[in-house]
């Protein structure tokens, strides 16, 4: 099908439609042909359905933002988890993405705070140091009385560039910096793994020597 490789064929579908299967393959992971039955099945759903679904990305654009402190998604600022008093403000745990806090949360094992990088260092991608939050996370340890920070980035080349770049900069702060155990496989993602396995790397972690 000339629609599975992008292709429009005129006359095949409205001019609405097309643009509806065009937005769909703009999103990550969404081939042509995923989007043609995306938009088709838009197409047959109840009106109150789609417009609940177009509704819902419309609440997520206007509502969601960052948090102030620790750049996780939210709605409310600060988020859910720096506002928590149950939780240990002096034991910070550094992730790339909000997707990877979600996946270390959903084990229970952490009771720490977090701060979100939004990110790693990939000069390739032309991704540096300074596009990241960590000059965010210098001033937060300073002001917050962290005692100690741990680096769980993805465990590939990028992940651990990002990891030996924020030691650099942490050690001097007088802070503890640690790592999690190797327990995820090398070159996998940390929103993937077992939450057995990322429990078991978070609570055998280990303090990076200066």
């Amino acid at each position: 099908m000339l629609a599975e490789r992008g292709v429009t064929i005129p006359g095949v579908y409205t001019e609405s439609l097309s643009r509806l299967i065009a937005e769909f393959g703009k999103l990550p992971g969404i081939g042509a042909r995923t989007a043609e039955r995306l938009a088709l099945h838009i197409l047959k759903v109840p009106q109150e359905e789609a417009e609940a679904l177009a509704k819902a990305i419309q609440d997520v654009k206007r509502n969601t933002r960052h948090c102030s402190l620790c750049c996780n998604v939210t709605e409310q600022d600060p988020c859910a988890i720096c506002s928590d008093p149950r939780r240990d403000p002096t034991v910070l745990c550094v992730v790339e993405q909000p997707r990877d806090l979600l996946a270390i949360e959903k084990t229970g094992a952490f009771r720490g705070v977090y701060h979100v990088l939004m990110g790693r260092i990939a000069p390739l991608e032309d991704v540096h140091p300074e596009d990241l939050t960590i000059g965010r996370l210098v001033q937060r340890i300073r002001a917050k009385g962290v005692k100690e920070v741990i680096l769980y980035t993805n465990p590939d080349l990028e992940g651990d560039v990002t990891a030996q770049h924020l030691a650099q900069v942490l050690r001097p702060l007088g802070v503890r910096v640690s790592l999690p155990a190797r327990g995820i496989p090398t070159g996998s993602q940390i929103e993937y793994a077992g939450e057995s396995i990322l429990r078991d790397a978070l609570e055998g972690r280990r303090e990076i020597p200066g």
